[in-house]
């Protein structure tokens, strides 16, 4: 049987070493350790850039360390088109179109679940039912978007 695939946006391997939120923390940490090896992960080249900005060099190589194994899907012209569309059907707001990139990524690539800890405007019903609705009118599948806690 195959295995589902995951797209991590940034607030997840982030959130990895954030004390801010112990409960946040503590489910991100458990999820790298004993459930992200039940699917198959990809992050982006958005999350490498977004990764790479972490102010903190010990933070950052950190990140990056925990991030080394997972494959990096590209950040494609198709895939930027996909994101204007969420920004324009006012899904995504133009302040944060790289969550909007984010889910065009994976939707382009045909990944099961996006997992973030973005509850403001990406792990929401309004969410999830708007990108299903112009996933569909693009000829694309479905994609769930979903915390790390609900896998």
């Amino acid at each position: 049987m195959k295995r589902e695939s995951l797209y991590l946006d940034t607030s997840v391997p982030s959130a990895y070493h954030d004390e801010r939120d112990k409960a946040i923390q503590r489910e991100t940490i458990y999820f790298f350790e004993k459930k992200s090896g039940d699917y198959e992960v990809y992050i982006s080249e958005v999350t490498m850039t977004e990764l790479h900005r972490t102010k903190s060099v010990s933070r950052r190589k950190q990140l990056l360390a925990l991030v080394e194994d997972i494959t990096i899907l590209p950040k494609t012209e198709d895939a930027e088109k996909l994101a204007d569309l969420y920004v324009r059907k006012k899904i995504i707001p133009l302040k944060y179109r790289l969550d909007a990139v984010h889910i065009a990524i994976a939707t382009l690539k045909g990944i099961d679940i996006l997992v973030s800890w973005n509850f403001e405007h990406m792990v929401k019903h309004k969410t999830r039912k708007m990108v299903t609705e112009v996933n569909i009118l693009k000829g694309c599948k479905p994609i769930d978007i979903i915390s790390p806690q609900e896998l």
